[in-house]
């Protein structure tokens, strides 16, 4: 198993809380993470047939054959359990007695939030990062970043062919995961939907022309946005504007979770393709967002991750909102540096007081300092973490 960067903030809250709750896509990491964690555990698995059924039929009972301390794959699909490991937990007065893993985001956290209100902790855990595989001694480069992804069962075997686990991801994903949170009617039109938005990866999110392409209404697609996002297939990035003025965008922009899948969606079959393709800036600014949304997560943060656009299309690739201040980066997918990268940061700094020192994230290797900056892609957790710490010294 790949070190994890969330260990400590597992630790840490495991001490805490009677319960640990940890989210994330599917084959993120999660049952790996908690079973190698907490290796003493009795640990089940509600999506086995059987064993959902007793739970449902007998909470108690099955409580009773599977005492604490223990952990609780897919447990959004059994919510009932919730009330019950409630009492358990409280009557037991111990930290650390259960953990819950889901994949269903606001379904899992509303049902946690009503029943384990106090009584848990809630990690999210996305596929690996780039520094937790650089840990590991694995390192590639850039078009092999994006083709072959960050799922850990990709780099678990260097064999694993990245099209076929795609290909089946994403048909269990279709099958499994959408048919529990929605009665989907038009499965191909629901799938040539979700290839669309990775061809729109990291452009605005426009639902008028997508249902345009689909032939679906756009009420009928914001549902299957939310359901994407809730399996954590997508995710929006928001503008922002405080503070900022009126003639600002204030629509997100869509950016998929494993830039990989993306790649797959699009058809690129290597790493060779992904240089070739004309969505590579896309790609690559997917790729380091979500970096630098897992360097906040595993820190045990909110993203607090926006992006910047004015109505004369001014724009800044990604800014984190930190203790009131904002840091601003600029994505650029080249290899070789270009004074045209820093432009727009130079020009946001100057015209805004609140702005901290801009930093460009390239794939080329010269690394410069000064405002702005410059560094390579692969230190994107180390910039995101080091700016955070900037205005939390004792962190």
């Amino acid at each position: 198993m790949i070190p994890r960067a969330i260990e400590p903030q597992l630790r840490r809250l495991a001490a805490q809380f009677p319960v640990i709750t940890i989210t994330g896509p599917r084959q993120s990491g999660k049952t790996t993470l908690a079973r190698n964690y907490f290796k003493e555990f009795d640990y089940v698995n509600l999506e086995e047939p059987e064993t959902r059924a007793y739970a449902q039929e007998d909470p108690k009972g099955f409580l009773g054959d599977h005492p604490a301390p223990l952990i609780i794959d897919e447990v959004q699909r059994v919510p009932e359990l919730l009330s019950y490991i409630q009492v358990r937990s409280d009557e037991a007065g111990r930290m650390g007695q259960y953990v819950l893993t889901g994949s269903h985001q606001p379904k899992l956290k509303a049902e946690v939030s009503q029943s384990l209100a106090g009584r848990t902790a809630i990690l999210q855990l996305l596929p690996l990062s780039i520094a937790e595989l650089s840990k590991a001694g694995i390192s590639m480069d850039r078009d092999a970043y994006i083709h072959r992804g960050f799922l850990p069962k990709l780099h678990a075997r260097p064999d694993a062919d990245p099209e076929l686990e795609y290909s089946n991801y994403f048909a269990t994903y279709v099958e499994r995961d959408v048919r529990q949170l929605i009665h989907l009617q038009h499965q191909h039109e629901f799938e040539v939907f979700v290839r669309l938005l990775a061809g729109r990866t990291g452009q605005l999110l426009n639902l008028s022309s997508l249902s345009d392409d689909v032939g679906i209404s756009a009420t009928t697609l914001n549902e299957w946005l939310n359901v994407l996002e809730a399996s954590f297939i997508i995710f929006r990035l928001q503008p922002y504007f405080e503070n900022f003025g009126k003639r600002l965008i204030k629509s997100p922009k869509i950016y998929f979770t494993e830039v990989g899948l993306a790649a797959w969606l699009l058809g690129i079959k290597s790493a060779d393709m992904v240089g070739r393709d004309p969505l590579l800036g896309n790609l690559f600014e997917n790729m380091v967002i979500v970096e630098a949304m897992k360097a906040r997560l595993n820190s045990g943060n909110q993203p607090d991750l926006y992006f910047f656009r004015d109505q004369r299309g001014f724009e800044i690739d990604l800014l984190l909102a930190d203790n009131r201040k904002i840091f601003p980066y600029e994505i650029k997918a080249g290899r070789t540096w270009s004074a045209g990268y820093a432009a727009n940061l130079k020009s946001f700094c100057e015209r805004e007081t609140k702005i901290r020192k801009g930093t460009v994230i390239y794939a080329g290797d010269l690394k410069r300092s000064g405002s702005p900056a410059a560094v390579n892609f692969k230190e994107t957790a180390n910039v995101i973490l080091r700016d955070a710490a900037q205005e939390h010294p004792s962190a």
